[in-house]
C-alpha cells in the first residue's frame, strides 16, 4: 500500500484534530487497487473528470466523454479511457504523468476517485495505473440525468485572462456544481499520496461568488462539513494553486481556469457564506472558455438534501 497521507493533508487533519482518527480511516478505505463496485461504475458512466498538471505545473479539470463503455478496467491495477482531451483542452495526456480521476454518477449520486499515472497513450485513449482508489459519500451533489445532443461542428475556443469575460463570470455565477483539481507539491508519476487529485463540489446556485482585485478575478467558494480526508484543502496548504472546471448543464459550454488558490479558515469572510466551515479563494491565471464543448445535456437539478433550505 503507498502513502496514503501527505504533509499538506496530515496539517489540515492536525488543525481540526482529526488526523489520528482520519489517518486509521483512510488506511482502510484507501486502496492500491480498484474494487469490483468502483470498476463497475467507471464501465458504466458518459464522463469521466480528469485532474492534471501543465509544465509550470498548475493544475487544471477537464472532462471526457464518451458512450457508457469508454471507460474499462482490464484489472484492479489499470483504468482504460477511450477518449482523449477534446480540442482547446488544456491538457494532452501524456506517459508518465500524474492525474486525478472522478467517476460521478449524478442521478444516483455515486462518485469514486482513483488517482494514478497515465502509462500509456495511443490515438484512441490512454491507460492510468492505480495509485489510490477510494469512494466518496453523496454529500452535496445535485441529482441531475445527462442524454446526448448532437453539436454540431466544433465551436473554436477562446482564451480567458485574470478578469473573466461576460459569458464566463455568467455560468460561475448560477453554477450549482464545480469541479477542482489540486496536487501536492511533489506530484510525479507512481508517487502514492504526492499526486494530482480532483474531487466536486456542489452548492445552491450562486454559491460561488465573483469579486476583482487588481484587474483578476477573484472566486470565492464556500467548504462545507465533508468527510475530514481534507484531500483538496491539504493539496492547496502545500502547492496553493488549482484548476477549477464549470460545465453548463443544458448548453454543454465548459470553462476550465487554473490560478492560484487560498483556504480562509475564519473570519467574518467565511461567516458571510451560510453554512461554510472554512472558504477557498481562487485568483485566476488564466482560462479556457470551450463552447458547446460536450455533447451531453442534464435534467433539471434535485438539488442534494444538505442544501435544500427548509420550508
Amino acid at each position: 500500500m503507498s502513502t496514503t497521507l501527505h504533509a499538506g493533508e496530515r496539517e489540515v487533519q492536525q488543525r481540526f484534530g482529526v488526523h489520528e482518527r482520519m489517518a486509521s480511516v483512510m488506511g482502510q478505505v484507501i486502496r492500491s487497487a480498484m474494487p469490483e463496485q468502483h470498476r463497475e461504475l467507471f464501465g458504466k458512466l458518459p464522463t469521466l473528470l480528469v485532474g492534471s498538471l501543465d509544465a509550470q505545473r498548475r493544475p487544471w479539470a477537464s472532462v471526457l466523454a464518451g458512450a457508457p463503455g469508454f471507460i474499462s478496467a482490464p484489472d484492479a491495477q489499470h483504468l482504460r479511457i477511450g477518449a482523449l482531451p477534446g480540442s482547446g483542452d488544456p491538457w494532452q495526456a501524456q506517459v508518465n504523468t500524474p492525474v486525478g480521476l472522478l467517476g460521478l454518477e449524478p442521478q444516483t449520486r455515486r462518485r469514486n476517485r482513483m488517482n494514478g499515472s497515465v502509462v500509456a497513450v495511443d490515438a484512441q485513449g490512454f491507460t492510468v495505473q492505480v495509485d489510490q482508489s477510494f469512494g466518496n459519500c453523496p454529500q452535496y451533489i445535485q441529482a441531475r440525468t445527462p442524454g446526448w445532443v448532437d453539436r454540431g461542428a466544433p465551436i473554436e475556443s477562446t482564451q480567458e485572462g485574470p478578469r473573466l469575460s461576460e459569458a464566463a463570470s455568467r455560468l460561475v455565477r448560477q453554477a450549482d456544481t464545480l469541479f477542482i483539481a489540486s496536487a501536492s507539491p511533489h506530484a510525479r508519476a507512481h508517487a502514492g499520496a504526492d499526486g494530482v487529485d480532483v474531487s466536486h463540489r456542489g452548492g445552491l446556485p450562486g454559491f460561488v461568488h465573483v469579486a476583482e482585485s487588481n484587474g483578476a478575478s477573484v472566486l470565492s467558494i464556500p467548504d462545507y462539513r465533508g468527510n475530514n480526508f481534507f484531500n483538496t484543502l491539504g493539496n492547496l496548504v502545500a502547492h496553493p494553486y488549482a484548476g477549477l472546471l464549470f460545465i453548463d448543464p443544458t448548453q454543454g459550454h465548459l470553462l476550465q481556469l487554473t490560478g492560484r488558490a487560498q483556504v480562509l479558515w475564519d473570519g467574518p469572510e467565511v461567516a458571510a457564506f451560510d453554512g461554510a466551515l472554512r472558504l477557498m479563494q481562487f485568483t485566476i491565471d488564466r482560462g479556457v472558455w470551450r463552447p458547446h464543448a460536450l455533447p451531453l445535456s442534464w435534467s433539471a437539478p434535485e438539488f442534494a438534501p444538505q442544501l435544500v433550505l427548509p420550508t
